[in-house]
């Protein structure tokens, strides 16, 4: 499929299942990147907008500023789209975003992986007939429990390393064995339980992130890319 992207997109990017390394047969691409507008848009009662979706499917896109305040929270699925590693197209702007991607990051991004790695486990339900081995196929609660792991596995990455961890390496085969429902519930909970205990001691011992992120350089950033925009 030849790659279409949205006006003014400087960052497009493959995240998800392929770039985590953990996508089967059939697994959708998906795409996310960043946009600039021209500013003097900005400069009127209606407002761009702060994100679109397409042109291709599973593609969604944010404004770069909104895509800086979403980094700058900590959100997952952003911030992981400065580390994927299949990067499809990066203007200069893309590549500043890049070069400066430790500054979107500090210890709220390991609490933020790991919070939404709790709320999504709370959501799972252990006697769901679907855990079962003879369910066929990659059901949503086995997808979620994957998914459950690989966060806490990169909040861990996170506190230890600094970055975020996008392929799982050598963890790819046990969370598949999640997925395909050939891991007993009883044992990801306590995969699940260990993770969590260890994120638990890094918290607590400070990890290998700033107390805030950069917020001034991204900001010296947004104001220069707005002024090339004019």
């Amino acid at each position: 499929m030849e790659l279409q992207l949205p006006p003014g997109t400087v960052l497009s990017v493959v995240s998800g299942s392929r770039a985590y390394g953990l996508d089967t047969d059939g697994s959708d691409v998906d795409r996310r990147g960043v946009f600039v507008v021209p500013t003097p848009m900005f400069w009127r009662l209606d407002k761009p907008p702060t994100h679109v979706e397409g042109p291709l499917p599973e593609q969604l896109s944010w404004e770069v500023e909104r895509f800086c305040l979403l980094a700058l929270a900590a959100n997952p699925t952003v911030l992981e789209c400065l580390w994927s590693p299949i990067v499809e197209h990066s203007g200069p702007v893309g590549e500043e975003l890049l070069a400066m991607r430790r500054a979107f990051l500090s210890r709220r991004a390991v609490e933020t992986f790991g919070g939404y790695s709790d709320r999504q486990f709370r959501r799972l339900d252990p006697d769901d007939p679907r855990w079962s081995t003879a369910a066929a196929g990659p059901t949503r609660p086995r997808k979620m429990a994957m998914h459950v792991i690989r966060l806490l596995l990169s909040a861990l990455h996170l506190a230890r390393h600094g970055e975020p961890m996008v392929p799982v390496g050598a963890h790819r085969d046990s969370l598949l064995a999640v997925r395909r429902g050939e891991m007993p519930w009883p044992r990801v909970r306590r995969w699940r339980e260990e993770l969590a205990a260890e994120l638990a001691e890094r918290r607590a011992g400070g990890g290998a992130l700033p107390d805030e992120p950069d917020r001034a350089a991204v900001e010296e950033l947004l104001v220069s890319v707005r002024r090339s925009a004019l």
